[in-house]
Order: C-alpha cells, then sequence, then structure tokens
C-alpha cells in the first residue's frame, strides 16, 4: 500500500496502476461503514484508493473541524488489512491555494436538511469530491447512504457536470443497538449513547406505520417528530418526508421516499436515515 500527500505524488502513482480505479472519499478516523465501502471498492476495480482528508470547507464557523477525530496511523492499519492499493491523504494547504476563490456548489437538492441546517456545508463537499475526482480519476466512487442527501448531491454534480465517474451508493452500517456508525459517535458520552437509539427506533415507528397503512407524509413526520419529542433531552434540528430520487417534499407516500432526520445528542450533532419502498 502506497501512501501519499499531494495531488502530484497521486497522479504519480496512479499513473502505474490498473484501472479501472476505484475512490473512497473519507475523513478518516475509519469505522465499519468506510470499511464496507472500501471492501466493495477493493471487489469492484483493479485499484482501490482511499482518501483521508478532514475537509475545512464543509466546516462552519462554530463546527468541530478542530476537534473533528482523528487517527491515520489507525486508518492505514486498517486500510492495509483491506489490500487498499493507494491512500491520499494531504493537508489542506496541498488541496486548496492560500488565496483560493474557485468553488463548486449544486443549489436545489442542497437547499434544504442538512444544507439549511449547515450553511455552505454542500459547496465544500462538492468542491473537494470534484477535486478528488480531477486528482485520482477514478471510474467509480462509493459514497455511504446514511448520507442520503451528500450521496444524492454528488450524483447530481456528476450529471450536471458531465463528470465521468460512476458514483456507487452503499447501506448504511448500523451499530448493534441500531445507531448509525458515524466517527462523531466517539463525542458521545455513555448516557447520551443510550438517547441516541431514539433515531433509529423513530425510523423503526415510521416503517411501522407505513407498513400497517399510512400513506399521508405529513402524518408521518408528525408521527416521527412526536416519538423522538418524548426524551426532552434530544433536540431536534429536523425530520423530513421527501421523494428520495429528487428529496422534493413528499405529498403522499408512494414509490422510495426519505425519512430524514438530524438531532443534536448532547454536544453532538447525528443525521440517519430510512428509504422506504412504499
Amino acid at each position: 500500500m502506497r501512501i501519499v500527500t499531494t495531488p502530484a505524488a497521486a497522479r504519480e502513482a496512479l499513473a502505474s496502476m490498473p484501472k479501472p480505479v476505484g475512490l473512497v472519499p473519507t475523513m478518516g478516523f475509519l469505522h465499519e461503514g468506510h470499511l464496507s465501502l472500501v471492501r466493495r471498492c477493493r471487489g469492484e476495480n483493479a485499484t482501490a484508493v482511499v482518501s483521508i482528508f478532514v475537509n475545512p470547507l464543509q466546516f462552519g464557523p462554530r463546527e468541530d473541524l478542530s476537534s473533528y477525530p482523528r487517527n491515520l496511523v489507525r486508518d492505514q492499519d486498517l486500510l492495509e488489512r483491506l489490500e487498499t492499493d493507494l491512500v491520499f491523504a494531504p493537508d489542506a494547504s496541498a488541496m486548496y491555494p492560500s488565496d483560493a476563490s474557485t468553488f463548486v456548489e449544486e443549489t436545489r437538492l442542497s437547499a434544504d436538511l442538512c444544507g439549511a441546517a449547515r450553511p455552505g456545508h454542500f459547496r465544500g463537499v462538492c468542491t473537494v469530491v470534484l477535486k478528488l475526482f480531477h486528482i485520482v480519476q477514478p471510474q467509480r466512487a462509493y459514497f455511504g447512504e446514511k448520507d442520503f442527501q451528500q450521496l444524492q448531491v454528488i450524483r447530481r454534480m456528476v450529471r450536471d457536470l458531465d463528470v465521468p465517474v460512476e458514483v456507487v451508493g452503499c447501506p448504511l452500517v448500523r451499530e448493534a443497538d441500531g445507531l448509525a456508525l458515524s466517527s462523531r459517535n466517539v463525542y458521545l458520552s455513555p448516557e447520551d449513547r443510550l438517547r441516541a437509539r431514539a433515531l433509529s427506533r423513530s425510523l423503526a415507528h415510521a416503517r411501522d406505520l407505513v407498513a400497517r397503512g399510512e400513506r399521508d407524509a405529513r402524518a408521518l413526520q408528525r408521527e416521527v417528530e412526536a416519538f423522538l419529542r418524548r426524551d426532552p433531552a434530544l433536540e431536534l434540528d429536523y425530520v423530513a418526508v421527501k421523494k428520495a430520487d429528487t428529496l422534493e417534499d413528499a405529498d403522499s407516500l408512494e414509490g422510495r421516499i426519505l425519512v430524514a432526520l438530524a438531532a443534536r445528542v448532547g454536544k453532538t450533532r447525528l443525521i440517519d436515515n430510512s428509504v422506504l419502498e412504499v
């Protein structure tokens, strides 16, 4: 496994590696969700590349950029066990010139949900992902469905800008108790960890309601909100019921429906979702 830290070194290394190339973009502090992407990438491509970069552009001024969990040595050990071919681990100065003034922005799918809660977040995501695509030039790139809005925004960017990359969405991975895997789970105290289980349970409640015949999107949204508000220590950011493919508001429940939510548990903001086939 090769480890490089600059775009030039990544291009040089990839010049002699076989195609197709698959890319798994990450911010590091890898967990089983990330590793499931790497395994799929490894199985579907001749060359597997993982980027590890805590992207400052996608953090707001009062967010956790400085404290975001990092452990590059551990990450590299995990990736070597999975026979990753190349790890691209730049710092911010290697990715962005000090006077950088060019950004990439999707304006429709990113307007709501986490885009409304975190202004500028998806501009940072699109900018870094497009840069990674230019540097690595993969044939396929792998993203988890836990960040479902991010996945759809990247798909739209690739479509709109004619980027020759197949964007592959991979299933959300959960802990044994249902909590969606996230690098930020490390922030949770034992008490917050117990409270956080309400997120996945509220989605299970939504699935049960649909299975019993609920077809009104607003009623479903209210039910999930009420479920989460049972614990006053949970600070609810949003619950939304959307058409999964377009992220447009759903009125009736039919086709592929996304139930998405975000809540603050203690000091930690967590997201979760479930895609329902109605």
